[in-house]
């Protein structure tokens, strides 16, 4: 399959203020992509669409909060009235916290579902109208190496991510008749705003802190990954081979899983300095 020339295909993002949406937005844009770009934080939005217009590309701002629906179904009425149409979707708005299960109140893991995964069906299906008609188009989903695992006090975080994932592997199958690519994207630990809203969200952190080292990425290490997906459709972006067979293994040996993670829920600091 030859390679997709993104010049002048719309994409619209979701969670585009900050870390991978942003890394992402710039990265679409360079590549000729017009990018409609989507968060709460319109302030920050205005900066990234000026850096955008300034650097040659074509960008629009709009505030949107992923759980309403008709705000995002606005988001993609805006993209197709600036741009012509809309070819691909990312819906990469989220946050994660630290919680004990039975420390978390029902209501919180509902709104972390309502964001999280909720938030990124209410982008993808009014999109999905406009390229069932054309029968083309591309739906991405930032999910998270962690929809193969669920840790210890980030089992919210991790449900909503492997049901993005579950949706993702089913939906590829279901829209491939109809010229419609479906990926999500895996990224491992990022240098992001996340870790921030993690501690924020659960008064410190006990594991999803941040650090440094091999198993740590920038966004836009993420963000080019997923360009040369939207250019070479494939189901899965992964930016760390290691990490994909290592999460494999744990489907293996789920006993030495446990084992390993109830080191870690033991000892956080060997989580944070990975």
């Amino acid at each position: 399959m030859s390679a997709i020339n993104l010049r002048g295909r719309p994409i619209a993002i979701t969670g585009a203020s900050a870390g991978i949406g942003r890394a992402t937005a710039l990265a679409c844009a360079a590549a000729g992509m017009p990018v409609a770009v989507a968060a709460r934080r319109t302030d920050r939005l205005d900066e990234l669409v000026a850096q955008i217009r300034a650097s040659g590309g074509q960008g629009i701002a709009v505030k949107v909060d992923v759980t309403c629906p008709e705000e995002c179904r606005n988001l993609i009425d805006a993209t197709v009235s600036a741009f012509g149409s809309i070819y691909a979707v990312y819906a990469n708005a989220g946050y994660g916290y630290e919680r004990a299960m039975h420390e978390t109140p029902d209501e919180e893991i509902r709104e972390i579902f309502e964001t999280n995964f909720w938030g990124s069906l209410n982008v993808i299906r009014p999109a999905l109208v406009h390229m069932l008609a054309k029968r083309e188009g591309h739906i991405l989903m930032c999910s998270s190496c962690l929809a193969k695992l669920g840790l210890p006090y980030m089992c919210s975080y991790s449900a909503t991510k492997a049901a993005q994932d579950h949706f993702g592997r089913g939906m590829r199958l279901e829209l491939a008749p109809h010229g419609i690519h479906v990926s999500t994207v895996h990224p491992i630990r990022t240098t992001t705003e996340l870790f921030d809203e993690v501690a924020r969200r659960s008064g410190g952190s006990r594991i999803y802190a941040k650090g440094s080292g091999f198993f740590v990425q920038t966004p836009e290490r993420v963000a080019d990954a997923t360009v040369r997906c939207l250019r070479r459709p494939r189901g899965e972006v992964w930016t760390s081979m290691l990490v994909r067979l290592g999460l494999a293994a744990t489907v293996a040996f789920p006993g030495l899983t446990d084992r390993v993670l109830a080191r870690i829920k033991a000892d956080p600091q060997r989580q944070a300095s990975t």
